[in-house]
């Protein structure tokens, strides 16, 4: 006795239960600023053993979360591992990005505040440059992840976002782990630009 999936399981419920791949998605967003600012914050108060920043700037950060410093210094001094993948400044990429984006705050002030603001955690937390993720920001938070998607010239707040979670091994979630990682290390050792 053969029964139709849609009778036994209605759209409403498979879309709930999230029973396929798209199990760990949280959420899409046509555009970053579609977010709800309390997001990112939330992602990173319920951190305990990984945040990863993996943006070309990552300055929204410091802008969305109020005194983001000591918000993570506290999180390495409780052992969590912080680390920021920075653009390269000085790179070719990032100097066309800048041309496209034709704004007068600039990728390269961007990448200084944030390193500026990562200089205040006295946690001691690395950074590396890369011009690879240039078109994809990843950001790492446990088990919980938020990637954007560049558009076009469109800026970083422009970008197709997806909040994902974790749930299942070699996953989605997992697949934007490995990605990281292997920025990561590529990655220049931002002390070994100055």
């Amino acid at each position: 006795m053969s029964k139709d999936v849609s009778m036994l399981w209605p759209d409403i419920i498979r879309r709930a239960a999230k029973l396929g791949t798209d199990r760990e998605l949280v959420g899409m967003y046509p555009r970053r600023a579609d977010l709800s600012r309390s997001i990112f914050r939330e992602a990173i108060a319920r951190a305990e053993s990984r945040l990863w920043f993996g943006g070309y700037t990552s300055y929204f950060v410091w802008l969305e979360v109020p005194d983001g410093a000591a918000v993570l210094a506290a999180r390495a001094k409780a052992g969590a591992d912080v680390r920021f993948l920075l653009g390269d400044p000085d790179s070719p990429v990032t100097a066309e990005r800048d041309r496209l984006e034709a704004t007068p705050l600039t990728l390269a002030t961007r990448i200084a505040m944030t390193r500026a603001e990562i200089s205040k955690v006295d946690a001691g937390v690395p950074v590396r440059l890369s011009d690879r993720h240039i078109a994809m920001s990843v950001w790492i938070f446990d088990d919980e992840a938020i990637v954007a998607t560049h558009i076009g010239a469109g800026l970083g707040q422009d970008s197709v976002t997806l909040h994902l979670r974790r749930a299942q091994d070699g996953g989605v979630f997992d697949r934007y782990v490995e990605h990281f990682e292997s920025l990561w290390s590529d990655g220049s050792p931002a002390d070994a630009q100055r």
